[in-house]
């Protein structure tokens, strides 16, 4: 059910890193790590499983808007998941 913005002492805007804020152009992030970055964490903090699914809701269609920014690179092996990096001049 909505709720009224007068019940919130104070709003914020709703403002998302850039890849080229985020990330660094050398190298390659897993969507979990890139969803530690969007969140100010370190991209190895431990976290409750429950926490990082809800930050993977936010990081997932961060990727997907910035794919034109991206470059994607294969698992390593089947247990690994994806990378995902700056897309670079190189």
């Amino acid at each position: 059910m909505p709720i009224p913005k007068s019940e919130f002492d104070q709003l914020f805007p709703c403002e998302f890193s850039t890849p080229e804020d985020l990330l660094e152009p050398d190298q390659l992030y897993t969507v979990y790590e890139i969803a530690r970055l969007l969140q100010q964490l370190d991209p190895d903090a431990e976290l409750e499983a429950e926490t990082e699914d809800v930050l993977l809701d936010w990081a997932i269609p961060w990727v997907m808007v910035h794919a034109d920014d991206l470059v994607i690179a294969d698992p390593r092996s089947e247990d690994e998941p994806g990378y995902y990096g700056l897309q670079t001049d190189e």
